[in-house]
């Protein structure tokens, strides 16, 4: 599932096509996604200009200026292109095939700016839903949903708030949504390889006795945004299906230093630890036992 930095990316990469646009057309080509689409979909959409792009959490957030929000979300497998009417073309070069099957390209946004944006989900876990955006922070999907971690919000002194008395193991603390939105287990790992906090110990240890933020927990908010920041600028991590909307692959998934590397090097300085894996929750956890403690 795409996470937080990957998300970002698509929006970034479809902000400067959509932002500004009209849309003139909607080719609805099924009923469904993982959820039917509202009945009134393509007319709400269509002759609306679309006024900004956002995203909340792992969601992509289209305001339009009838004062309704697109919601959409990638799912496992979604993806957008971007291309010219009358021109089919995916620039960028990029390490594995992309899903060019037309049989997949479920909506498509016609724009007065003469391009098309294409959603292609060939597992059809994504979804879409239009509501108004006075109705957005109540709805369900956002209702319970935590801070954004690459804002200000996020300090030792949160983390030390949310997490004091908690047994929970802290990697499980970390991927609760309604705590902090958008992190995944691809940089929750990522975050506490580099932070050398064990995903074991437990969440309240990040928290003194009356509730102050230990260093550690000061760190760790800081590793956490730092990580997201530099999977943002690379492009996101682009693992299985994720595409940027120009068709190209991010590449932080090179610079990890945990996710996905078991057996290998830890590569904390003047550790010589080898990355190890566990389950937890379900989930794959990669670390280090010798530095992250």
């Amino acid at each position: 599932m795409p996470e937080l930095p990957e998300v970002e990316t698509v929006r970034r990469g479809l902000e400067p096509t959509m932002t500004g646009a009209k849309i003139l057309c909607v080719e609805q080509r099924r009923t469904d996604l993982r959820f039917p689409f509202p009945p009134d979909f393509v007319s709400r959409l269509e002759g609306r200009k679309i006024v900004a792009m956002g995203r909340r959490a792992k969601y992509l957030l289209t305001d339009l200026d009838s004062g309704d929000v697109l919601i959409m979300h990638l799912g496992m497998s979604g993806s957008f292109r971007i291309e010219a009417e009358a021109v089919s073309q995916t620039p960028g070069a990029f390490h594995h095939a992309r899903s060019k099957n037309a049989a997949h390209d479920h909506v498509v946004f016609h724009l007065s700016n003469k391009k098309m944006i294409i959603y292609n989900d060939p597992r059809r876990f994504g979804f879409m839903d239009i509501v108004p955006r006075s109705e957005l922070a109540e709805h369900p999907l956002f209702r319970h949903v935590g801070i954004e971690p690459l804002g200000n919000e996020l300090n030792g002194n949160f983390l030390a708030q949310k997490f004091a008395g908690k047994k929970t193991p802290l990697k499980a603390a970390l991927l609760d949504q309604s705590l902090i939105a958008g992190l995944g287990n691809i940089y929750v790992c990522e975050a506490l390889n580099r932070a050398r906090l064990s995903p074991k110990r437990s969440a309240g240890t990040l928290a003194k006795k009356g509730g102050a933020a230990t260093e550690r927990a000061q760190l760790l908010a800081g590793v956490i945004r730092n990580v997201l920041g530099e999977a943002i600028t690379a492009g996101g991590s682009s693992l299985r299906d994720h595409r940027q909307a120009d068709g190209t692959l991010g590449y932080f998934q090179h610079s990890f230093r945990a996710y996905d590397r078991e057996g290998k090097p830890c590569r904390n300085e003047g550790c010589g630890g080898i990355i190890g894996r566990i389950v937890q929750s379900g989930r794959s956890t990669f670390y280090c036992a010798t530095c992250q403690r």
